[in-house]
């Protein structure tokens, strides 16, 4: 591991060198790749020098350990156990750092969310949800745009797609794919009883062109009026778009544009997102079943969380985490739940390179 984090340093040193050559800086494409790898490497190379320099320090403290002063010596066993804990928890974090990134992770994501088993409960549940992750997106300064929407007659909604664009939005989110699960008295339940209903979340990332290529003889396009619900917003022209990828039988509608090139586009953001999506979990299955179940992108079919109302209680079922203050977390406050997903999940990343 050693070895591997002296190149890593050599290599960040280099670039470093490189990024102040006037040369370098007058190609634009070559200075900006090589500042992403500066910038991707900094915080490894920072924990590095800092477990170096607590070695170092480990050994100066050493001969502090052998004077006649007792006060020194009990100062020096002090500083040794400090010293000593830091750079355990130092060599636990190149460890994390060391593993090997996501690619999806700096990318923005497309969200969708449908409303499952529970009929109107679900589709309020589902509204729910994506104000939760609006409002995440919002603490996060992120930008929340609405690319599909179908609601539902008596509120709620039944399916929802939104691109969400910012810092590392993917990595933040991607753990949040599932089935959430709710337990809580519908306003319409006249005898009190807890009704449990689902809605499912996918995070996809987002896909531009050069990352996946449609071939156009694939597509089955077709355009409608648009209309809102009741007859509202209803276009005079054909703008709303409905693409069918034949091949997977993949269906998506956008109507939210007025002009139907713009329906189109979005649409095609949506379907390519969705084909990568497939094609990354065959490939995480395969590495899964290879590495004996290792944890890959999450299972659909499991429901990986419960929002309980009667008890305030929100509990994810993967990780065996139980948070309070359901509606502050239905407000977005995520951060505590997202860190420990990251946290176990990066556990059995390194847990499965160790075993590899």
């Amino acid at each position: 591991m050693f070895t591997k984090l002296a190149e890593v340093a050599q290599r960040h040193a280099e670039l470093t060198r490189m990024l102040s050559d006037p040369d370098v800086i007058a190609r634009r494409s070559d200075f900006q790749k090589y500042a992403k790898e500066h910038a991707d490497l900094g915080e490894l190379v920072e924990t590095y020098e800092r477990y170096t320099r607590v070695e170092r320090e480990m050994d100066e403290n050493k001969a502090l350990l052998e004077e006649k002063d007792a006060e020194l010596r009990a100062m020096a066993r002090d500083e040794a156990a400090r010293l000593s804990a830091e750079k355990e928890q130092l060599a636990e974090k190149l460890k994390l750092l060391l593993l090997p990134k996501d690619p999806n992770d700096e990318k923005n994501i497309l969200l969708e969310i449908r409303g499952g088993a529970g009929g109107e409960e679900a589709a309020l549940f589902a509204a729910d949800l994506f104000r939760m992750y609006s409002r995440y997106a919002e603490r996060h300064r992120w930008k929340v745009e609405v690319l599909s929407i179908s609601e539902a007659a008596a509120g709620g909604i039944k399916e929802a797609v939104a691109q969400i664009s910012g810092d590392k939005v993917y990595s933040a989110l991607k753990y949040e794919s599932g089935v959430h699960r709710v337990q809580r008295v519908p306003a319409t339940e006249a005898q009190g009883r807890i009704h449990t209903s689902t809605a499912t979340v996918a995070v996809l990332a987002e896909v531009e062109e050069v990352d996946l290529k449609i071939d156009e003889k694939d597509l089955e396009i077709k355009v409608s009026r648009s209309g809102g619900p009741g007859g509202q917003s209803v276009n005079t022209t054909d703008s709303a778009v409905q693409i069918l990828h034949i091949p997977s039988g993949i269906q998506v509608r956008c109507t939210t544009e007025k002009s139907q090139h713009k329906n189109k586009s979005q649409a095609m953001r949506i379907l390519r997102a969705k084909l990568l999506e497939i094609e990354e979990e065959k490939r995480a299955s395969a590495e899964r079943d290879a590495r004996r179940g290792m944890v890959g992108s999450g299972e659909r079919s499991e429901k990986i969380r419960t929002y309980n109302f009667p008890q305030d209680r929100m509990t994810d079922h993967r990780i065996g985490l139980t948070k309070h203050n359901l509606p502050g977390i239905l407000d977005g406050e995520l951060d505590p739940t997202i860190d420990a997903l990251r946290a176990h999940f990066q556990a059995e990343a390194l847990k499965g390179q160790q075993q590899a």
